[in-house]
């Protein structure tokens, strides 16, 4: 038998059924990766031994006593440490929360516990999500596992390399811009953006709440599914969470794709994506012919404003939702203030790293007396005009098929000086977030022994045909079964 930590969820819930290992087991395996990796890969913030077997224990001791399980009993996984999680410390990646423990759990977080799950730990990531690389942490640079010199992607990049890693199965993250779907390709997992409004963001601390959203990573896409289940539902607590029913994902998984609608935008295979990750691209969709779907060229005309619109859009967002951090409800407070005002300015200048502080100065200029309807004002049109080609392709194709990222993995540092080339980044991705629509990166090809995303993209609220389309590929295809020689 493998070792378990080398399962993924669905091999070990079978595990655990058949009773050939324990839920405690399970955990303490997953700790010892943990403990054994991360020094490498510097991936967790926080890593919670006690609370993870205690959980583990439980789900035993039920098991003993006869009693029906969750779907995700005695699974390890692991958390963006973005997520509130109850007494447990949320960085959100910033020194501004210092060693906040917030009082409740965020929605997804209780219910991922709801489902049985055993939480290993919480995630680094760029501060407050704002990045591509992790590099922005105010904490620690995360690293590739599939090259330790190189970056796991952002702003998601623990999750990712958690995954990638071994040391869970299963991880949550936010995408706001791309942080799953980027940091998954890079890393070789699978990440999945849900429709905005799928997934309830309460208890996720905010970056730009019209573009937040949660989203599992997992090694294959049946994992994911069954992650999604788990988390996709209406929640009252947050307004703009979707009152609708939510399948079981882990049914739409049949393999069949014929007849599939696959609409290739051309914009995404522009100028900018590298030759090997655009041959990866065309190789798949050679994939899908295959298998019978019907591929054809599209059009998303405004897709090359989607970055200049977002940039404006989310630090906007930004400067209102960081405004909170203030040095007197929460977290750190600098010893330098003698009033009011100049407490506020030493607390943010000591606690915010400086990408987050140049993207609340470009918000609040965005948003100034003058410059509203010139850029905000403008952007939000400009946003709209992205959503109406999404909209119009989908009345012509079942999903989109595009590269993930232009990008394999940079080195560390390659990019720091230059702040255009890391935001080019997330280029494929912003515009399904502007969209509010759903997306999903999976493994498609190597290069350099480094993986390749595909992207592919859904309507919204049909995550059902979007995780059709992916593992039918996925099943067609060995790019997802490779492991980091760490």
């Amino acid at each position: 038998m493998p070792q378990l930590w080398e399962l993924t969820a669905g091999e070990l819930r079978a595990a655990l059924a058949r009773g050939e290992t324990s839920c405690r087991d399970v955990a303490q395996a997953h700790l010892e990766r943990i403990e054994a990796l991360d020094p490498q890969v510097r991936a967790f913030v926080t890593v919670t031994p006690d609370a993870a077997l205690k959980q583990a224990q439980r789900w035993d001791d039920a098991r003993s006593r006869g009693e029906a399980l969750p779907p995700l009993a005695g699974i390890p996984v692991a958390l963006k440490d973005n997520f509130c999680t109850t007494g447990v410390r949320t960085t959100c990646g910033s020194k501004i929360l210092g060693d906040w423990k917030p009082p409740y759990d965020a929605t997804a977080a209780a219910l991922v516990r709801e489902a049985g799950a055993v939480l290993v730990g919480k995630t680094n990531m760029d501060e407050f999500a704002m990045g591509s690389s992790t590099e922005n942490s105010g904490l620690f640079t995360t690293r590739n596992p599939w090259d330790l010199n190189r970056v796991p992607g952002g702003s998601s990049g623990g999750s990712a390399a958690v995954v990638a890693a071994r040391m869970a199965p299963l991880a949550l993250g936010s995408d706001t811009g791309g942080s799953v779907r980027q940091p998954a390709a890079l890393c070789g997992v699978v990440g999945l953006k849900p429709t905005y409004g799928r997934v309830s963001r309460y208890g996720l601390v905010a970056y730009a709440s019209s573009l937040d959203q949660i989203g599992p990573f997992a090694r294959n896409v049946h994992d994911a599914a069954l992650l999604l289940n788990a988390i996709a539902r209406h929640d009252p607590l947050d307004s703009t969470s979707a009152p609708l029913d939510t399948p079981d994902y882990t049914a739409a998984l049949t393999g069949d794709v014929r007849g599939l609608r696959v609409g290739v935008p051309r914009e995404y295979l522009a100028q900018g994506v590298r030759a090997e990750i655009r041959q990866a691209v065309e190789a798949a969709l050679e994939v899908y012919r295959g298998l019978g779907a019907v591929v054809e060229e599209t059009s998303t005309p405004h897709a090359e404003y989607a970055l200049s619109c977002y940039y404006i859009i989310a630090p906007a967002e930004a400067s209102s939702n960081l405004a909170r951090y203030d040095g007197v409800r929460y977290g750190i407070r600098s010893d330098e203030g003698k009033d009011v005002l100049s407490l506020l300015e030493t607390t943010r200048d000591l606690g915010f790293g400086a990408e987050v502080k140049h993207r609340i100065m470009l918000g609040t200029y965005t948003l100034s007396a003058g410059y509203y309807d010139a850029y905000y004002h403008r952007a939000l049109q400009v946003r709209t005009l992205v959503k109406q080609d999404l909209d119009r392709c989908w009345e012509r194709f079942d999903v989109l098929v595009t590269p993930t990222s232009p990008e394999v993995a940079f080195r560390i540092g390659e990019k720091s000086d230059d702040p255009l080339a890391m935001k080019l980044s997330d280029v494929c991705t912003i515009p399904v977030n502007m969209a509010g629509t759903c997306a999903v990166s999976l493994p498609c090809g190597f290069h350099d022994g480094l993986p390749i995303g595909l992207q592919v993209i859904g309507r919204p609220f049909d995550e059902g045909t979007l995780l059709r389309a992916a593992h039918a590929f996925e099943q067609a295809t060995d790019w997802g079964s490779r492991v980091p020689a760490l």
